[in-house]
């Protein structure tokens, strides 16, 4: 077994953790790793880009002069892709992006990217996180405590909490989300992973993980 410090917010050690190998300890595949971050990023695609054909712009009905004998070029309709203000040649249209992945798959490049964090000394434990009120500067105060006040962080949380998202979404470089929600994508995204005891334990609990 592999172990992690536990600390408070102030930035003192009380404790050590225990943490499975078969999260934190797995054989770095950045491959894997690459396939999951991409199916994610284009899963949020909504894919409704459009660009209007010769059919689809109004007007053009009519030949715009006779075929032959005025010493211009054929043309059958003003709304020909070679016209100004006519139709788009090979334009993107309405598409799906999805890309499915198989759970097992996703699960996998997730706990290879938080061995790679782990192995780069890039996660850190804390005992509890709790904020009494909304309050940006109590979160920078945090941050600065922990040494993390010049990286990205993405804190990991057993639930959502209000006191703790408002604090946090004026600060650009800092994300929150719940451990059920943790991915691939968002490990790689940032510099720093900070979980909270409970929010391990509820990660490790919804992966099906014995802590």
């Amino acid at each position: 077994m592999i172990d992690i410090e536990i600390r408070d917010i102030n930035n003192n050690v009380v404790g050590r953790r225990q943490l499975p190998e078969i999260v934190f300890n797995n054989q770095a595949s950045e491959s894997v790793v690459h396939s999951a971050v991409i199916a994610y990023m284009a899963n949020q695609r909504q894919g409704t880009h459009a660009t209007k054909t010769r059919a689809m712009v109004s007007g053009g009905g009519r030949k715009p002069w006779r075929q032959k004998h005025t010493g211009r070029a054929r043309h059958g309709s003003i709304r020909s892709p070679l016209w100004r203000k006519g139709g788009i040649i090979f334009g993107p249209q309405p598409r799906d992006y999805y890309i499915k992945l198989p759970k097992q798959m996703k699960d996998t490049a997730l706990f290879k990217a938080l061995t790679m964090k782990y192995k780069d000394n890039e996660i850190i434990l804390l005992d509890n996180f709790v904020l009494v009120r909304p309050k940006t500067k109590d979160m920078v105060t945090i941050l600065k405590n922990l040494q993390l006040n010049e990286k990205s962080v993405l804190f990991v949380l057993p639930t959502k909490d209000e006191n703790i998202l408002l604090s946090a979404r004026n600060i650009p470089y800092v994300g929150v989300i719940r451990a059920e929600d943790l991915n691939a994508y968002y490990v790689s995204l940032f510099d720093e992973i900070v979980f909270t005891v409970s929010g391990l334990d509820k990660f490790l609990t919804v992966k099906g993980v014995n802590s």
